[in-house]
């Protein structure tokens, strides 16, 4: 494994434990060159997912996407990573498992927002106001009654 901080092609495995529900594995290495550590994880290769936009094309599943949009809809709010992380890889996991080689991209929304609703209800909206494409504020207060609804 490449160090990141010198570029030494050696390291060797300091320490193994399985992460995301026995799904990867953390690997801490250490450089035989430089001495410093770092983290890899190890992942089983899946089977590639394609998803479909909205307007027909397909592009190649990206997880880094989600993380991205959950981590700007709970912006400022006391949301730790590790819940986003548990919530990607329940999504995730949920795409993987159907056994799909695609995906229509309005159920990677869906799933997103429903993984948002249990983290924070702010963020849920916040998602959903640009998902959803909210067109003025009686949808937005529509979106809110629901939310309320359900707590009742």
């Amino acid at each position: 494994m490449k160090c990141p901080y010198c570029g030494f092609m050696q390291s060797k495995v300091i320490d193994s434990r399985p992460t995301d529900e026995g799904c990867s594995i953390r690997r801490r290495r250490e450089c035989e060159s430089c001495k410093k550590r770092f983290t890899t994880y190890e992942k089983i290769e899946d089977v590639t997912i394609m998803v479909i936009k909205k307007d027909g094309t397909r592009e190649l599943f990206d997880r880094d996407k989600i993380i991205k949009g959950i981590l700007r809809a709970c912006e400022k709010r006391p949301v730790a990573l590790a819940d986003v992380e548990r919530a990607v890889a329940d999504i995730e996991s949920s795409i993987s498992s159907s056994g799909a080689s695609e995906v229509i991209s309005t159920r990677i929304g869906e799933l997103v927002m429903e993984k948002l609703k249990e983290l924070d209800e702010i963020a849920y909206v916040r998602f959903a106001s640009v998902y959803r494409q909210f067109k003025d504020v009686n949808s937005f207060l529509e979106e809110l009654e629901k939310i309320l609804g359900e707590k009742r």
